[in-house]
């Protein structure tokens, strides 16, 4: 099973994944963007704030692809639990809200880049959700880059959004204005009744 920890930058994916491994120690954990030579490249690109929105995308994913071929698919091949912190929503939500307000002139960002992963992605089993408003989430992540600015996690939440009306069976939903310890524990109860494992 493949379970994805999604939410905007400050909703607590990496503490959760953290706290995730005490409790499933026996998981595959991973995360995008991955510490390959690929995910070097899309942090290098997150860093540049003339980075070409288009050319961002791709070096996202092939970071992805690379991800599934070395990572998730021998894992999961072997049976194994995968949480992975970040995945292909991440991609579908972020690099839609950055296609919209450029001048790649592309109709419906966040179809497209779905399309582009469709023939070669895995999915998700199931995607938990860190529900997060932009404000706070921005505060939480310090406003360091670009992508932690309030009106573009506000768009990226809209995409969260969408992707989850589109698909409501596969997303689990979490509140993370509570505390972390609280968000960790529903999580792991989440993981706990997906897998069965107690």
């Amino acid at each position: 099973m493949l379970i994805t920890l999604e939410g905007v930058d400050g909703s607590g994916k990496t503490t959760v994944w953290e706290a995730l491994r005490d409790r499933f120690p026996d998981a595959t954990f991973t995360r995008e963007p991955t510490d390959s030579w690929y995910g070097d490249a899309v942090y290098r690109s997150i860093e540049a704030d003339d980075a070409d929105p288009l050319a961002e995308l791709f070096l996202y994913t092939a970071d992805h692809a690379d991800h599934l071929s070395r990572t998730i698919k021998p894992a999961l091949a072997a049976g194994d639990l995968v949480i992975s912190d970040r995945y292909s929503d991440s991609r579908f939500a972020y690099q839609a809200a950055t296609l919209a307000v450029s001048d790649a002139d592309i109709e419906r960002p966040l179809a497209y880049i779905r399309d582009i992963h469709e023939p070669f992605s895995r999915p998700p089993d199931a995607t938990i959700y860190l529900d997060l408003d932009a404000r706070t989430a921005a505060e939480r992540a310090g406003r360091t880059n670009k992508f932690e600015q309030d009106g573009y996690l506000a768009a990226v939440r809209e995409n969260y959004e969408r992707l989850i009306d589109a698909e409501p069976d596969r997303f689990h939903r979490v509140d993370a204005t509570a505390s972390p310890a609280a968000v960790s524990d529903r999580v792991g109860e989440i993981v706990t009744d997906l897998t069965g494992e107690r």
